[in-house]
């Protein structure tokens, strides 16, 4: 072997140590980004099972949160409550250094005990309803990812939070102490099975012998609660209609079915035909205040239809419950009596298989002042819209519904003043995927398109 051989095996050896001494096993696993692990690790089981396409949850808030739309329908979009978009809230706001406060998840998922936690009083109930809280590890961990401007791609929130466990224990559930100078109802408690929805109707007596009239309603419930309902039933109202008083009725069966084998509805719908809201609440806690003088009166022999839905989705059963109090003042004490209106479109014609868009416009003769408002349709209905018709806040939309079977209840305060000849313009937009014409009806299966109002 020459001596150029020799140095040229000697460089190949070199060469190929060299090579040798590189890693060749497997690269490290990539990182994996924050938006992912709440996606995967959080909304994954916690969200989804309720906002997911087609569900109820999602029709009304409007948000679905599975994989391939959550990340589009969170970050820098308007909610759907309309408290919290008066608010100027972001479902998920990347903008300034309030982004945290002004981030509309936050404030739905936070158990109350951070400063920024849900203090607004019409934003809701702390999600999930009905099932644990979020872990402070996951609320640090996305509290994290808003702070850092909620991007979609990098890591900016550290996986170590995820291992503090600890759930933080909303506002526990007390009674409310009966009025000092009025009347208490009290809905429950009754049971909500595991991974089950269930809704309940009871007709109470008030046993007044004489007209009551309420300036002030508080509302308690249990945690789990999507609503709660105190309706009235008007003179007019046939006596066959009226509820068996005491009788819990269920609106599905266990299974969570509206009817029977044979597809009959196990629930009188002819009853709602009749229902005057005077008490609607989505928070666990409200308490009420009409303006001084201004009551709502109540007639001797009155009873009230009450109503609480719940959500559990925990693998326990949980308990349903909800208290009611009417705080009265005296006869000599009222100034102006709050009269129910109820605007009603009769002329409804939905086409099979189409989405239609009805508008009817209502004035009144005289001045009112306007304090609640409130819709009603069935469950065709996907938004329901009222805009002022006339004076000087014409063409503002003024209520905006998306969920046919518990729709929001908004209070104006100071009260929305129409004089004579100004009112409302109603608008709803319906889905018929049966393959019937739809027309208006008191069942399930026709629809309605009603705007109730509280006004004096």
């Amino acid at each position: 072997m020459n001596k150029n051989t020799s140095v040229a095996l000697w460089l190949v050896g070199a060469t190929l140590g060299i090579l040798g001494g590189c890693d060749s096993g497997p690269s490290a696993p990539k990182e994996q980004a924050t938006w992912e692990v709440i996606q995967s690790s959080i909304l994954a089981s916690n969200c989804t099972s309720c906002h997911a396409p087609g569900t109820s949850t999602a029709r009304q808030s409007g948000l679905v949160l599975t994989q391939a739309e959550a990340y589009a329908q969170l970050v820098n979009t308007t909610p759907r409550n309309p408290e919290a978009a008066k608010d100027g809230l972001m479902r998920v706001s990347t903008q300034g250094s309030a982004r945290l406060d002004q981030s509309y998840l936050w404030h739905k998922i936070n158990a109350g005990h951070e400063p920024e936690g849900h203090h607004a009083a019409n934003y809701g109930e702390t999600m999930p309803p009905g099932g644990p809280a979020l872990t402070r590890g996951e609320l640090e961990f996305i509290r994290a990812w808003i702070l850092a401007g909620a991007p979609r791609q990098g890591v900016v929130a550290d996986p170590a939070l995820l291992a503090d466990t600890f759930r933080p224990e909303a506002e526990p559930f007390a009674a409310l102490a009966p009025p000092a100078q009025g009347l208490q109802l009290h809905l429950g408690p009754f049971a909500v099975a595991a991974n089950f929805e269930r809704e309940v109707f009871i007709y109470q007596l008030l046993n007044n012998v004489t007209d009551i009239y309420v300036n002030r309603i508080e509302v308690a419930m249990r945690p789990g609660s999507h609503h709660f309902l105190a309706y009235f039933f008007p003179d007019y109202t046939p006596e066959h209609i009226l509820p068996q008083p005491e009788v819990m009725r269920d609106l599905r069966d266990a299974t969570g079915s509206y009817m029977d084998e044979q597809g009959n509805d196990l629930f009188d719908w002819r009853v709602m035909q009749y229902h005057k809201p005077i008490a609607i609440s989505q928070l666990r806690r409200l308490d009420y205040q009409l303006p001084p003088g201004v009551a709502i009166r109540l007639p001797a022999g009155t009873g009230l239809d009450l109503n609480a839905h719940y959500a559990n989705y925990s693998s326990a059963e949980i308990q349903g419950e909800a208290y009611l109090n009417l705080h009265l003042i005296e006869p000599a004490q009222v100034e102006h009596e709050v009269q129910v209106f109820a605007l009603s479109n009769f002329d409804i014609d939905l086409p099979p298989g189409q989405v239609t868009t009805l508008e009817q416009e209502f004035r009144f003769k005289e001045k009112r002042h306007v304090l609640q408002l409130v819709s009603h349709a069935h469950d065709r209905m996907t938004e329901f819209q009222a805009t002022v018709l006339g004076g000087p806040r014409d063409g503002e939309v003024i209520y905006t519904s998306y969920d046919w079977e518990h729709a929001p209840l908004i209070e104006l305060d100071p009260p929305l003043v129409l004089e004579a000849g100004e009112g409302f313009k109603i608008s709803a937009t319906y889905n018929n995927t049966t393959d019937r014409r739809l027309f208006f009806g008191f069942t399930r299966q026709d629809e309605m398109m009603i705007l109730y109002g509280y006004s004096y």
